[in-house]
């Protein structure tokens, strides 16, 4: 019986991967541009990493988390990209390097959640993280570089929703205000936010049950409640998105899946991808440093989930290059072509041309038909007398013009 891939995970196949290549080139290329170093992280962290760095009552820790039991540690395989980051930044003191610091990461990620369009149990993000700055600039820089990547994409269905979801200090406030408001729908609550309610009653305001989406309705608004410095921060924000010239939407709403964000929380929204709609969200998380042991170090990233990303590309009908064919196949007559054809693949495949040869032993139609197949810009023929004569026949298969060229001049007719 054959064994098939795991619910929720999905295969890459030769004939789609260029596409991954194209948007992970294009986003190495886009982070180059704004300054930031690629980073990589273990699959697998401890998983006290995530209980204290995401937060035992978001529903990652809670529901999502793949965690197992080795040599007597709790291992957890890593479901989100910064908390790796931070931990890695503190364990090797990056800080102390010039700052702000600046990362990116291109990495799998692993939740166990219902599959579905743009979401799978085994994933994975494009991410950036800026350490060692509370400046608002920081936080409208990613948001920028994030708006720029999809725009070079071609996505433009998409809106950035902006939101603050302050600070310890006001959070508490608010915290009461939201219990106040919730407590004649408690009885209503699944039995997961009725614990969230005394331990972290925001957390509700993210589930995804449809009856506590709809005991939600009408609640307080955390950006009615920032303190001084929180609303001063987000006016910062909206100031600076206004000088990038970021369009940009103030959406209460917004307030992320995971406890360690504060004040700054955002995402870009898609119209192509039903109820999973976020392309790309993020947000500042001051405290995190000091949550995993760290010195006192603000930051602020952003993660992009490259799934749904190419989802959304396909479903705006944007069409990514296929990469070109071979730039020569060499197509051989005897034993005597097949050696001399073996000879000269490896030495223009050293010089850096893409280079074919047929190892079914098909005839000499079949040969063509294979070059054609492989999108060869030339075919190279070689016999006992191409061999005698010390020239090949190529072909140019565009044109199917032919022509004899010596064998020391073809790699530079084919460059």
């Amino acid at each position: 019986m054959l064994t098939n891939a795991p619910k929720g995970t999905k295969d890459t196949l030769p004939r789609e991967v260029y596409k991954w290549h194209f948007v992970e080139d294009a986003f190495r290329d886009m982070c180059r541009r704004y300054g930031f170093k690629e980073i990589r992280t273990p699959e697998f962290e401890h998983t006290e990493l995530f209980k204290r760095g995401v937060g035992d009552t978001t529903d990652i820790v809670q529901k999502e988390m793949y965690t197992w039991e080795q040599a007597k540690r709790s291992l957890t395989l890593r479901p989100e990209g910064t908390a790796p980051v931070v931990r890695a930044m503190v364990e090797n003191k990056l800080y102390a390097d010039v700052q702000p610091g600046k990362y990116f990461y291109d990495i799998s990620c692993f939740r166990y959640e219902k599959p579905q369009a743009g979401r799978l149990r085994a994933f994975h993000q494009f991410g950036v993280e800026v350490f060692g700055t509370n400046d608002m600039m920081a936080d409208a820089e990613i948001i920028a570089l994030g708006a720029d990547f999809l725009d070079e994409m071609g996505i433009k269905d998409v809106k950035l929703h902006i939101n603050s979801i302050g600070c310890p200090k006001c959070r508490e406030e608010y915290k009461k205000v939201l219990k106040e408001f919730l407590a004649p729908k408690y009885d209503g609550l699944c039995d997961t936010c009725k614990d969230r309610y005394e331990r972290n009653p925001i957390r509700i305001l993210d589930c995804k049950s449809p009856e506590d989406q709809k005991a939600v309705e009408g609640a307080p608004r955390m950006i009615d409640y920032l303190c001084d410095e929180c609303r001063g921060a987000f006016e910062d924000l909206q100031a600076d998105l206004d000088a990038l010239g970021i369009e940009y939407e103030v959406d209460p709403g917004i307030v992320r899946g995971l406890d360690y964000y504060t004040k700054t929380a955002f995402e870009f929204i898609s119209t192509k991808l039903g109820a999973q709609n976020t392309v790309c969200g993020g947000g500042r998380y001051d405290h995190l440093s000091e949550t995993l042991g760290g010195p006192p170090i603000p930051g602020v990233g952003f993660g992009l989930g490259i799934e749904r990303l190419l989802i959304t590309m396909e479903e705006s009908g944007i069409e990514i290059p296929e990469p070109e064919g071979a730039d020569a196949f060499i197509a051989f007559i005897g034993d005597a072509g097949k050696k001399k054809g073996l000879g000269l693949m490896r030495q223009l495949r050293k010089e850096g041309l893409h280079i074919e040869m047929d190892d079914m032993a098909r005839n000499m139609k079949g040969q063509f038909k294979l070059a054609d197949r492989l999108g060869s810009k030339y075919t190279i023929v070689i016999g006992d007398d191409e061999i005698a004569n010390g020239k090949a026949v190529v072909k140019t298969m565009a044109t199917s013009e032919q022509q004899e060229v010596p064998f020391e001049e073809i790699e530079a007719f084919i460059k």
